[in-house]
C-alpha cells in the first residue's frame, strides 16, 4: 500500500488529537494535581493514603483515554493493560494495590506533562493550520511523533511488566497442568492397578481357602485355576504400572536420552508404515549433548502426544520425527502423510500442547491443510544439561 496523502484524513485526525491536548491536558493536570496533592498532604491521616490511591486511579482512567486517542489518531498498537490486581478486599486492599502499581504513577506523570505539552502542541498546531499551510503536514507529523512517543513511553505497561504478567499466566498454566496430571495418575491408579491388585488379593484368598479344604481332585483343579487367574492379574497390573510410570517419566529417557526414548515411542505407534526417528543433538564442538531434563521431558511428551494423535486421527501411512539443535533452540519436527486438518482450536490437544510449550518460552507451529500432509514444528529453548556430581 502507498503512503497516505499529505492532506488526507489521517493528518486531520492527528490535527484533532493535537488540538484536544490542551483542554484534556488542563482537565488531567487539574484532577491529578488536586487529588495527589491532597492525598500526599493528608498522608499522615487515616484518609490520606486512600485519597492518594483514588487520585492514582483517576490518573489511570485518564491514561486509558490517552491510549484510546492514540489508537484512533496514530493507529498505534498500544493495548489495554491488565486491571490493577487487588489481592486484599476492602479499602486497604484498594489502597495497597493502587499505590504499588507502577503504571498508575506513570499515568499521573503523563497527566502532569500534558499541560505544558498541550499548550505547546495546541499553539503550534493552531499556528500551522492558519498561517503555515504549505508545511502543515510535516509540522503535524513531527508533533504527532512526539505525542505518540509520550503516550507509548508512559501509558504502556512496559516490557518488564508485560513479561511478569506472561510469567504469572504461564505459572498458573503449569500449576493447572500439574494438578491435572496428578488427578490423572490418581485416577489411573484407582481404576487400573489398584482395582487389579484388590481382585488379585481376593483371588489368592479364595485359592488359599480352597487349598485348605482340599478333599477331591476337583478342588485341586479349582484352586489351580484361581492361582492361574491371580497370576494373570499380576501380569496385567505390572503392565499397567509400567505404562503409568512411562507416562510420568520413562526410565529410558533418563538413562539413554531422547534418541532411545523417542525410538521406543515410535515403535509403539500404530502407523502402518512405521515412524522414522532421526535425533541429531551435537554441540558446537561436534560432540553429542543432552538438553536440560525439563526441556528434554517436554520434547519427549510432546512427540509422544503428537504420535498418539497421528495414530488415532490422522489416518496416515507413514510418519517421521526429526530432532536437532539449532544454536540455542531444540527443534522438533513431526510429519505425517495423513488427511490433515489439525489445528490448535480451544480445548483441543494441540491447544494444550501449545500452552505447555509456551510456558517454557517455546513455540509450536502447525501446518496441516485439509487433505494433508501435516507438519508440526516445535521450538524449545536449549539449555545444556549440567553434569551431576
Amino acid at each position: 500500500m502507498g503512503r497516505p496523502p499529505l492532506y488526507g484524513a489521517q493528518m486531520w485526525r492527528q490535527v484533532g488529537q493535537l488540538l484536544l491536548n490542551l483542554p484534556l491536558g488542563v482537565v488531567g493536570f487539574s484532577l491529578t494535581a488536586i487529588t495527589l496533592s491532597a492525598g500526599l498532604g493528608m498522608s499522615i491521616t487515616v484518609v490520606g493514603l486512600p485519597l492518594l490511591a483514588g487520585g492514582l486511579a483517576v490518573s489511570r482512567a485518564l491514561g486509558g483515554l490517552g491510549r484510546w486517542r492514540a489508537r484512533a489518531a496514530y493507529d498505534s498498537a498500544i493495548h489495554e493493560p491488565e486491571p490493577v490486581q487487588q489481592r486484599r478486599p476492602g479499602v486497604v486492599g484498594f489502597t495497597i494495590a493502587h499505590l504499588t502499581d507502577l503504571l498508575n504513577w506513570r499515568s499521573a506523570l503523563y497527566n502532569v506533562l500534558m499541560l505544558p505539552w498541550g499548550i505547546l502542541s495546541f499553539t503550534v498546531t493552531l499556528v500551522a493550520v492558519t498561517v503555515m499551510w504549505p508545511v502543515l503536514p510535516w509540522v503535524i507529523r513531527a508533533l504527532a511523533a512526539i505525542d505518540r512517543i509520550l503516550v507509548e513511553s508512559l501509558l504502556f505497561p512496559g516490557a518488564l511488566a508485560e513479561r511478569v504478567r506472561e510469567l504469572e499466566d504461564d505459572r498458573g498454566m503449569v500449576v493447572d497442568t500439574a494438578a491435572a496430571d496428578l488427578r490423572r495418575i490418581e485416577r489411573d491408579l484407582h481404576d487400573g492397578a489398584q482395582a487389579r491388585l484388590v481382585a488379585l488379593a481376593m483371588d489368592l484368598g479364595m485359592a488359599k481357602e480352597r487349598l485348605r479344604e482340599v478333599e477331591t481332585e476337583d478342588d485341586v483343579v479349582a484352586a489351580t485355576k484361581m492361582v492361574d487367574n491371580a497370576h494373570g492379574e499380576v501380569k496385567l497390573a505390572l503392565q499397567e504400572l509400567r505404562d503409568l510410570a512411562r507416562g510420568i517419566h520413562p526410565a529410558v529417557l533418563t538413562d539413554r536420552g531422547l534418541d532411545a526414548a523417542l525410538s521406543s515411542v515410535a515403535a509403539r505407534c500404530t502407523v502402518p508404515g512405521g515412524v522414522k526417528v532421526n535425533v541429531d543433538l551435537k554441540g558446537p564442538d561436534g560432540q553429542p549433548e543432552r538438553p536440560d531434563s525439563a526441556v528434554e521431558g517436554i520434547a519427549y511428551f510432546t512427540v509422544s502426544e503428537l504420535l498418539t494423535n497421528v495414530s488415532k486421527h490422522a489416518g496416515a501411512r507413514t510418519a517421521s520425527v526429526d530432532v536437532w539443535r539449532s544454536d540455542n533452540q531444540l527443534m522438533v519436527l513431526v510429519q505425517d502423510d495423513g488427511k490433515g486438518g489439525a489445528a490448535p482450536y480451544p480445548g483441543s490437544g494441540l491447544a494444550g500442547l501449545t500452552e505447555r510449550i509456551r510456558a517454557v518460552d517455546g513455540v509450536l507451529l502447525v501446518q496441516s491443510p485439509e487433505g494433508g500432509p501435516s507438519s508440526i514444528t516445535v521450538e524449545l529453548p536449549w539449555r545444556t544439561r549440567t553434569a551431576r556430581r
